[in-house]
């Protein structure tokens, strides 16, 4: 089993660019983009509540699966 991080998907869905997850959390572009393609091994805990709380995002569920 591993996780699977679907915040690209999110962003095309809601029309919004990794550029300004970036500028409106102030996580930077480069973590943004790994995490976008799930090139982290770990995530910074803040990152993921800054990320949903800028998407409007109440479980994260949304954004994180576990597959196998």
């Amino acid at each position: 089993m591993h996780l699977t991080i679907r915040l690209s998907e999110v962003l095309k869905e809601r029309g919004m660019t990794q550029k300004q997850l970036s500028e409106l959390t102030g996580i930077r572009p480069a973590a943004i983009s790994e995490i976008c393609n799930n090139q982290r091994t770990s995530i910074n805990r803040e990152h993921i509540e800054k990320i949903a709380d800028c998407l409007g995002i109440h479980d994260v569920r949304d954004i994180i699966r576990l597959e196998k």
